[in-house]
């Protein structure tokens, strides 16, 4: 074998023993999830959701009679495998009210009951805005959601990074809920 062939065969051998070592393919498929992201009017869901997907908030335009079709929120529920219920941390007491009967319909949704809950309590940079402490007392999360896997985070359109690191949070919450049906 004359010695170009013995190098390229060298050269073969080790580019395969580096593939195999460091290279082990494409990183594996990351899981994907059915969510559904339900909150009042003006909560922030369209603004935060294309502000996840690095859209412009700028572009996005409220949902309009939004209020006449929470009716048929149910008709999404559906197949779901987690929620994300919006809140505007900043509204007003009778918007609050509100979106905290919506909160706890949700949590105690047949389809929805045994699902995680990612809690975004949005509009933190305006100066009305409501601590998550506060609204975790004002909605009565602690008995109503005993039981349940649920996440209240703080969030506003200014700090993309919490964002992020809340729905990393809930997809930590829907691989758990994976890893224990595997179990059974």
């Amino acid at each position: 074998m004359s010695d170009l062939r013995i190098t390229e065969a060298f050269l073969y051998m080790d580019y395969l023993c580096f593939r195999a070592l460091c290279c082990k393919g494409p990183p594996p498929a990351r899981p994907e999830y059915d969510l559904v992201c339900i909150g009042l009017t003006g909560s922030g869901k369209t603004s935060l959701l294309s502000k996840l997907c690095s859209e412009s908030p700028e572009n996005v335009v409220s949902t309009t009679g939004a209020d006449n079709i929470r009716k048929y929120w149910s008709r999404y529920y559906q197949g779901s495998q987690g929620v994300i219920f919006v809140l505007d941390s900043a509204s007003s007491e009778d918007d609050l009210e509100t979106a905290r009967n919506e909160l706890h319909s949700a949590l105690q949704h047949p389809q929805l009951c045994t699902l995680p809950f990612l809690i975004l309590a949005n509009h933190q940079d305006k100066p009305a805005a409501r601590s998550v402490q506060e609204i975790k007392k004002y909605f009565e999360l602690e008995p109503l959601a005993r039981g349940k896997r649920w996440i209240l985070q703080p969030c506003s359109l200014d700090n993309t990074d919490a964002l992020k690191d809340s729905f990393s949070q809930l997809i930590n919450l829907l691989e758990e809920k994976d890893h224990e049906a595997m179990r059974m």
